[in-house]
């Protein structure tokens, strides 16, 4: 999980160091993931769950109506992120998912450990002066797993 912040920051170095005009936005998580990852460990009978990690999830459309103005601007480099207009703790996104699709699991509180997940639950992950998102998590919900 956390090679791939890794990974996107030094893409965005290349890119940087390209000497080539360029505009990078960063956006928080889409629901769409989440609602992925939430499907993937509801098929287990008891779900561990990160202790202490929070996410600010964003509609994808969001987030791709904020690319195609940006695109059609000049290159602007590192521009203001994005993010959902709610946080919420991983439990949460998870019980809400369950509740949503009618389904029970028991939900299992990790603490993992290092420096790295210490960032995460400290908010590394969220853009909470940015929360310009519209479209909330259970909104998004309503929508998506009602058409199951």
């Amino acid at each position: 999980m956390f090679g791939y912040f890794a990974s996107k920051q030094a893409a965005e170095r290349i890119v940087e160091d390209s000497g080539l005009p360029w505009t990078t936005l960063r956006a928080t998580q889409f629901h769409e993931s989440m609602l992925i990852a939430a499907r993937q460990m509801a098929k287990i009978p008891v779900i561990p769950v990160l202790a202490g990690v929070r996410f600010q999830p964003i509609d994808g459309g969001e987030v791709a109506t904020r690319l195609v103005e940006l695109s059609l601007g000049k290159p602007s480099g590192l521009v203001s992120d994005i993010a959902g207009p709610r946080v919420y703790e991983m439990k949460e996104v998870l019980r809400s998912y369950l509740r949503a699709s009618h389904r029970h699991r028991l939900i299992l509180p990790l603490l993992l450990p290092g420096k790295a997940a210490r960032a995460i639950r400290a908010g590394a992950n969220l853009a909470l002066e940015q929360a310009v998102g519209h479209r909330t998590w259970e909104e998004f919900l309503a929508d998506r797993v009602s058409q199951q």
